[in-house]
């Protein structure tokens, strides 16, 4: 019987992801991923190498894909507002990813694993507001840079502290509150984009 070798990176990713959000690079150990996976140890280090290679690959792969399913190319043709809601709502969906960026910025005081690589997933988005300077569309009062992590931190940091969203504006557990969250979001949002 063949060994399915993509099915079983697949386990241990997706183990890896569930256990470095709850526990953090530092808290995580192989062993717990290898035996949530349903693999060995080796496994894991035959395929992605040490504990810090496979966060590396972790974060880049979920990087990867919040740039594959909130995808902007310039805010002169897509509304800040819009692409802000979409963040809000990835990250609803996928409370690991914030999980893993904070635990990363715990971990590391200077530069990350595959910061190089990563940048790329960010540089695009600077590019797709300076786009939008250009053409008059969005405010030239802050830098390309700053305003898309502005926009990146009001649609994500209510996924990042739900204890902190919940102590000022309540439970999150009905769809009226997500709502009124997400509505916040994108008109903060586009308050910030306007010229």
């Amino acid at each position: 019987m063949a060994w399915d070798v993509e099915g079983t990176k697949r386990a241990i990713l997706e183990a890896a992801v569930a256990e470095f959000a709850a526990h953090g690079p530092n808290g995580t150990t192989v062993e717990r991923i290898a035996k949530a996976a349903g693999v060995n140890k080796e496994r894991v280090y035959n395929y992605f190498g040490g504990k810090q290679s496979l966060f590396a690959t972790v974060l880049r792969d979920e990087l990867a894909k919040v740039a594959r399913d909130v995808p902007v190319e310039s805010f002169a043709t897509e509304d800040i507002g819009d692409y802000a809601g979409r963040v809000y709502d990835y990250h609803l969906a996928h409370p690991a990813l914030g999980r893993l960026l904070r635990w990363e910025g715990l971990a590391f005081t200077a530069e990350v694993p595959d910061e190089r690589q990563r940048r790329r997933y960010y540089g695009y988005k600077t590019a797709a507001v300076r786009d939008a300077q250009d053409r008059g569309v969005v405010t030239s009062e802050f830098d390309a840079d700053h305003l898309i992590f502005l926009v990146l931190s009001l649609a994500g940091w209510w996924s990042a502290v739900p204890q902190v969203a919940r102590m000022l504006t309540g439970e999150a557990g009905d769809d009226a509150e997500h709502a009124r969250r997400r509505a916040s979001v994108v008109a903060a949002a586009r308050r910030l984009g306007r010229p």
